[in-house]
């Protein structure tokens, strides 16, 4: 799941409020859907390591935006 959260967030980098918003409410949706999650402290751990990892790919977005803009 760590390479999705982080292809999510860098596939939706450019609204990346929305990004993080979406990742800490997928993620764990689709633990507790999985049967992964047992508790409510499973659930907010889900919710900010996808957080977590959606930003990871919304930084490399960002830069990479940053640099066409500069250099291109």
């Amino acid at each position: 799941m760590i390479p999705t959260m982080i292809l999510f967030g860098l596939a939706m980098g450019r609204w990346w409020r929305s990004a993080l918003i979406g990742s800490a409410l997928f993620l764990p949706a689709l633990g507790l859907v999985g049967g992964a999650l047992h508790g409510p402290a499973d659930v907010v751990l889900a919710a900010g390591l996808g957080m977590a990892n959606a930003a990871v790919g919304i930084a490399v977005h960002q830069a990479l935006l940053l640099a066409a803009r500069r250099f291109g």
